[in-house]
C-alpha cells in the first residue's frame, strides 16, 4: 500500500500523475496520489483538476500559502497509508520501473531516497546557475549518497514509513523556502533511522532562472540562519554553518562580510552570466550568511 503525496506551487503536475498512476496500475499496488497546491490560485490548476478524474487521485488547491513544510506535513496527514512517498511537482520520471524500485527497497528500512539528477543541457543561458549547481554539486549516486548517510538525503524523491514521518514532520515555523530537508534529515539522524540510498532519480524539471535561484538560495541560508540561532541543529551536519562557526572561532567573518557587502553586487552580476562560477557561488554564500548572522 502507497500514498504517492506531491507538493506543488503554480505548476501543472498532470503529466507526472499520469505516469505515476500508470506504474502504480501495472504494479496491481493498492495506491493514492495526493497532490496539493499551495494558494497559488493559478491558472494551471485547470488542468490539474483533471487528477480527481484518475482513480485513487487527489488534486487540493489550497486558498492560502502555507509553505512547503505545513504543506507536506499536510499531505501526510491526509494519507491513508504507512508508506509515503514524497515527489516535488516539478519531477519527471525517468524510470520506467520507478515505482516497482521503491516496492523492492522499502522492506526493513525506514526511509529510501532515490536521489535526482539535472538534464544534460539546458536551452537558455539564465539557467545555468541552477543547472550548473545541480549537475556538479547537488547529482550523485547511490554509492556516494551512502558515504554521508543522513547529510545527502532531502525529500524531493523519498519514500518514508508514515509512523516514522510522524516522529518528526516539517517544522511549520520555516515559512520561506530552503533548508526544511535540512532539519528533517538531522532529526532523522537524531533517532538514527534506518536509511537507504538507491539509483532511482527523477529529473528535476524547473529549472529555475539564475536571479530567481539566487533569490532562493538566501531565503533557504535565511531559514538555516534561523534553525542555528534556535539551537535545532548541529553545525558540523551543515558544510556551510560548520564554515560559518570556524570562521566565527577565529574572527574572520568581519573580514567575509566586508568582502560581501564590497563585492556582492560585481559577484551578482558573474553569477548570472552564461558562464557562472561555484567557487564565486560559494563566496556569495558563505558572505551573505556572515553580513547577516550575529
Amino acid at each position: 500500500m502507497l500514498s504517492i503525496l506531491i507538493p506543488t506551487y503554480n505548476y501543472n503536475v498532470y503529466n507526472l500523475v499520469l505516469e505515476l498512476h500508470k506504474q502504480c496500475v501495472e504494479s496491481e499496488i493498492i495506491f493514492e496520489i495526493i497532490v496539493i497546491d499551495d494558494g497559488s490560485n493559478s491558472q494551471t490548476n485547470e488542468i490539474n483538476n483533471q487528477i480527481n478524474l484518475l482513480k485513487n487521485s487527489t488534486f487540493i488547491p489550497l486558498d492560502k500559502n502555507i509553505g512547503l513544510s505545513s504543506n507536506r506535513n499536510l499531505l501526510a496527514s491526509r494519507a491513508n497509508y504507512e508508506n509515503l512517498l514524497f515527489i516535488d511537482g516539478d519531477s519527471i520520471i525517468i524510470n520506467p520501473n520507478y515505482i516497482k524500485n521503491y516496492l523492492s527497497a522499502i522492506e526493513d528500512f525506514n526511509v529510501v531516497y532515490g536521489g535526482r539528477v539535472h538534464p544534460k543541457t539546458v536551452n537558455s543561458s539564465k539557467q545555468k546557475l541552477r543547472w550548473k549547481y545541480g549537475r556538479m554539486v547537488e547529482d550523485k549516486t547511490a554509492l556516494q549518497r551512502n558515504l554521508a548517510l543522513y547529510k545527502t538525503l532531502m525529500f524531493n524523491n523519498t519514500l518514508i514509513k508514515k509512523s516514522r514521518f510522524n516522529e518528526i514532520k516539517f517544522d511549520s515555523n520555516l515559512t520561506k523556502y530552503g533548508h526544511e530537508d535540512t532539519l528533517f534529515a538531522y532529526e532523522v539522524s537524531l533517532l538514527q533511522l534506518k536509511v537507504k540510498h538507491i539509483d532511482n532519480a527523477i529529473e528535476h524539471g524547473d529549472i529555475d532562472e539564475s536571479k530567481i535561484f539566487i533569490s532562493k538560495i538566501k531565503n533557504g541560508l535565511d531559514n538555516l540562519i534561523s534553525i542555528d540561532l534556535s539551537n535545532k541543529i548541529d553545525p558540523e551536519f551543515v558544510k556551510i554553518l560548520k564554515l560559518y562557526h570556524f570562521l566565527k572561532k577565529y574572527n574572520l567573518t568581519f573580514i567575509l562580510n566586508v568582502f560581501y557587502k564590497l563585492f556582492n553586487k560585481i559577484i551578482y552580476k558573474q553569477l548570472i552570466s552564461k558562464n557562472p562560477s561555484l567557487f564565486l557561488f560559494n563566496l556569495y554564500r558563505i558572505g551573505y550568511v556572515c553580513s547577516l548572522k550575529k
